[in-house]
């Protein structure tokens, strides 16, 4: 789910770029009034995710557009389907082409990789969750983009929660003291997790009552010996390291979260097109 205030924003940030003063190739070969028909294809098949957002881009630099959106985000679709209409004027048309198809395409190609890591730990207890390890400004839309592919959603920003990390237990002398020093003044519903690289933190951190425990780059083996350890009693997520070739076996360890920063780093940008309607 994304915000369509902060959307619009960002739309208008990315024309601005794109175009600068003026579309000077639409304005040198295109007549003002010529309109044209349009249609936005897949050039591959892909999950959809960001169709929406593409249309919302027609629309906002021509409110005058026609825009029909075709499909869903989430949607699974083959090479050569239909995922939007455009008609109208073919300025406006093409000097917004590139912006819209930029960002479905990338959101799309994040959905794509997801789906890829939700199958990997299926038939298991793990979900795969992200990261905030996302491209400065377009978090939202990414994080937004997982869950068309299947996948959950970690903290949205710094506010969304408290994990205490390597660096916070060092300022503050230990596990212990850093979540005590967090529960005096943690709002009541907000969940507090902590970052562990060893077993003996695990031990330390469930001790002090958290409601998650990051397994930090450990084994298969460390990992497995962690579940065994809390027994239930608290959430684990693993994390650091997690790959395709490796989150499978991490799946199987008994965790109950698995996040990587790849689905959103690593993820490849679809093929899709806009083309004159015949």
């Amino acid at each position: 789910m994304y915000d369509v205030f902060q959307t619009d924003r960002l739309i208008d940030m990315w024309l601005t770029e794109d175009i600068g003063y003026c579309d000077l190739t639409a304005q040198v070969m295109i007549e003002a009034n010529e309109t044209g028909a349009f249609f936005m294809n897949a050039r591959e098949d892909l999950i959809v995710a960001g169709i929406d957002v593409a249309a919302r881009v027609f629309k906002r630099y021509d409110p005058t557009l026609e825009v029909v959106v075709r499909v869903k985000d989430g949607d699974h679709v083959k090479k050569g389907a239909v995922l939007l209409d455009v008609r109208g004027n073919a300025r406006s048309v093409l000097t917004a082409e590139r912006t819209a198809l930029n960002i479905v395409q990338r959101m799309s190609g994040i959905a794509n990789l997801t789906a890829e890591y939700v199958k990997a730990v299926a038939g298991t207890r793990a979900r795969l969750i992200d990261t905030r390890k996302t491209t400065p400004g377009l978090r939202m839309l990414e994080k937004h983009a997982v869950t068309c592919g299947g996948g959950l959603n970690h903290r949205l920003g710094l506010d969304n929660g408290v994990m205490i990390k390597d660096n916070h237990i060092a300022v503050c002398g230990g596990i212990t003291k850093a979540v005590q020093r967090a529960r005096r003044q943690l709002p009541v519903l907000t969940k507090l997790e902590v970052e562990c690289d060893r077993i003996e933190q695990v031990e330390e951190a469930l001790e002090a009552g958290v409601d998650v425990i990051m397994l930090d780059n450990m084994s298969v083996e460390e990992m497995t010996k962690a579940v065994e350890l809390v027994n239930g009693r608290t959430k684990l997520e693993a994390s650091g390291g997690i790959n395709l070739a490796t989150i499978g076996a991490i799946s199987r360890t008994g965790v109950d979260y698995i996040s990587t920063s790849k689905i959103n780093q690593a993820s490849v940008c679809v093929d899709i097109g806009l083309d004159e309607a015949e």
